[in-house]
Order: C-alpha cells, then sequence, then structure tokens
C-alpha cells in the first residue's frame, strides 16, 4: 500500500491513478486503514481552493447522467476541471451494485480535465455514498474546480447531499405527473434551481406548462435566508440546450454567495454536519460490532420475531445493557 506522503504527493499533483487509490482507501471499511486515510484527509485539507460543489438529484430516469456529460463537458471546455461523484444505488438482495457511470458519461470520461468516480451507497441514506464528503476533499486537493456529486434519485431522502454542496439543483420531467406532487416534497424547499429536463421534440408543450407550474410553487415558499430565489429552467441535455444558461447560474448564484459571505458560512456548516456524521457512524460501528452486543441482539431479534417481545423493550433492553458494558 503506498504510503501518505506518496498518495498526497500524487493528488496534489493531479495524477488520477493516485487519486482514485486514496478513493478506495478511504471508502475502506477496514480498521487498519482509517489511520491513514484520517492522515490523509488532514493532509488535504491544508490545500487551499476555491471549488464549487453541486448536488445533482432528480428521480430515476429523468436523465441525470446525460445532463451530467452535457454540463462537464461545457465546463472543461472552458478550462474547468470537473469531478464526478455519481453514486450508484446498492441491492437490499445482493449487496452489489452495477458502478455503470462511466459507461454512461463515455465522452466525459475520456476528457483529460474529468474525472468520473461511481460508488456504490451501500446502507448509506440520503442518496450518496458513505464517504462522499472525504471524497469530495481528496478531488479538490487535487485541483478539481468542480465538484458534481450526482445522487441515486431516491425521492424525499435526498438531504444528506445537501448538507454537503454549495449548489443544489434539482432535475425534474415534465408530464411524469409529479408537477402538483413535487410541491410536497422537502425537496423542492432545499433547492437552489429546478432544471426541467428532455425539453425537445414534443414535448416542448409540456414542459412550458411543468415550468409554469414550478415558478407558482415556489412563490408559495419564502426566500432562502441568504435572499436567493430559487429558479425553475428548462433544458434538453441530450441537445445541449439551455445548458450554458444554467452553467451561468450556478455561477451567478456562486458569486453572489461569495459577495454576502453566505459561500464561507455554508462551508462552515458543512463541516459541522460532517463531524456529526462521522460521530454517528462510529458510534453505530462500535455498538454492531461489539461480541457481547451481537450476541444479545441475536437472542432478542429471535424474540422480536416470534412476538414474545415487541421491538421498542428489545430495543431498550440492548441499550441499557450497553450502558452497563461501559461501566
Amino acid at each position: 500500500m503506498p504510503t501518505v506522503k506518496a498518495l498526497a504527493k500524487g493528488i496534489f499533483s493531479g495524477q488520477k491513478p493516485e487519486l482514485a487509490r486514496a478513493i478506495t482507501l478511504v471508502e475502506s471499511s477496514k480498521k487498519e486503514h482509517w489511520e491513514i486515510a484520517n492522515s490523509l484527509i488532514e493532509q488535504c485539507l491544508s490545500q487551499k481552493t476555491s471549488s464549487v460543489r453541486i448536488g445533482i438529484t432528480g428521480v430515476p430516469g429523468v436523465g441525470k447522467s446525460t445532463f451530467i456529460e452535457a454540463l462537464g463537458k461545457n465546463l472543461t471546455a472552458i478550462g474547468k476541471k470537473v469531478a464526478v461523484l455519481a453514486v450508484d444505488p446498492t441491492s437490499t438482495q445482493n449487496k452489489g451494485s452495477i458502478l455503470g457511470d462511466k459507461t454512461r458519461m463515455s465522452e466525459l470520461a475520456r476528457d483529460p480535465n474529468a474525472f468520473i468516480r461511481p460508488s456504490p451507497s451501500g446502507a448509506t441514506l440520503g442518496g450518496v455514498a458513505r464517504k462522499t464528503r472525504e471524497t469530495i476533499i481528496l478531488c479538490e486537493a487535487a485541483g478539481y474546480d468542480v465538484v458534481l456529486v450526482e445522487t441515486v434519485g431516491v425521492g424525499q431522502g435526498e438531504t444528506t447531499v445537501h448538507s454537503m454542496v454549495d449548489f443544489f439543483l434539482l432535475l425534474k420531467l415534465a408530464g411524469a405527473g409529479d408537477e402538483l406532487q413535487g410541491i410536497k416534497r422537502g425537496i423542492i424547499e432545499m433547492a437552489d434551481a429546478i432544471a426541467i429536463n428532455k425539453a425537445d421534440g414534443d414535448n416542448l408543450k409540456k414542459v412550458g406548462r411543468a415550468e409554469t407550474d414550478f415558478k407558482r410553487a415556489l412563490q408559495l415558499y419564502p426566500p432562502k435566508e441568504n435572499g436567493w430565489l430559487p429558479k425553475v429552467v428548462s433544458c434538453s441535455a441530450l441537445e445541449n440546450k439551455g445548458m450554458l444558461e444554467i452553467q451561468d447560474l450556478i455561477f451567478r448564484y456562486v458569486e453572489q454567495a461569495r459577495k454576502t459571505g453566505d459561500f464561507t458560512s455554508k462551508r462552515k456548516s458543512q463541516n459541522k454536519n460532517w463531524l456529526l456524521q462521522t460521530i454517528d457512524e462510529h458510534l453505530k460501528l462500535d455498538f454492531y460490532t461489539d461480541k457481547k452486543i451481537r450476541s444479545r441482539l441475536k437472542t432478542l431479534t429471535k424474540e422480536v420475531v416470534d412476538n414474545k417481545i415487541s421491538p421498542f423493550r428489545a430495543a431498550e433492553s440492548l441499550l441499557q445493557f450497553r450502558k452497563r458494558e461501559l461501566k
């Protein structure tokens, strides 16, 4: 295994193989890798960057991969280095993931100024992988100006990605029957912009109506704390129509946020959330890897399955047992 010094040197010089190795190390669940990964992250945090983190979400079939490839190619065309962190859903049955985003973004994958990293979501909620925050830090240290985080698109659970990006973009489809449904979702409140994709061919009239519906819906929400009013735009990622307007919209938002200081305060909030998420992760890991807990959990699970005890009472019993063990 490469040393922290060797990995850091490779990352800082923009070497993609070293960046990929570092991400694999950070994503590892082996305890012997943790200290190395943590030391590497700390070195990368010391690198000053002016990157922009963009979260992109939407239901399956909305065209996220096509959209990201079009946006990424436009960004590299103006000299930006773009990292794409694509999260694929993990099967609850066989625990596997397809990880096919490089295939779906074949042109961008060949671009020397782009880096695409697919990762499995695992059991992580919120549409992101377990170590997405750490991967963002590694990509920024490698010199990537824009980090695009594509979520699995699970609907109302996309809150986690919102807490780790500077700009949150919601992709929608026209005529999919969710124009009014979308109003009820908390995700609308989180979006900094809504882009209605596939505005081409016979779909143009539907897109126009959907755009009007979402603009009206957004009027029901108060302005964001930073004063930004979320925008509704339409685009065709397939035909690269409206993509430059969306790119300009994102940069306008970032420029405004930097002027007002909201950009910095948001980054500080991201770090706080990162800390709390890490604590939760370690508490769960320590709990479930305890041999006595695992043994007692097995017994209690059988009792719950056989209706001999309620799940609430079983959980309370297990937590009380843990408290006694720690004394």
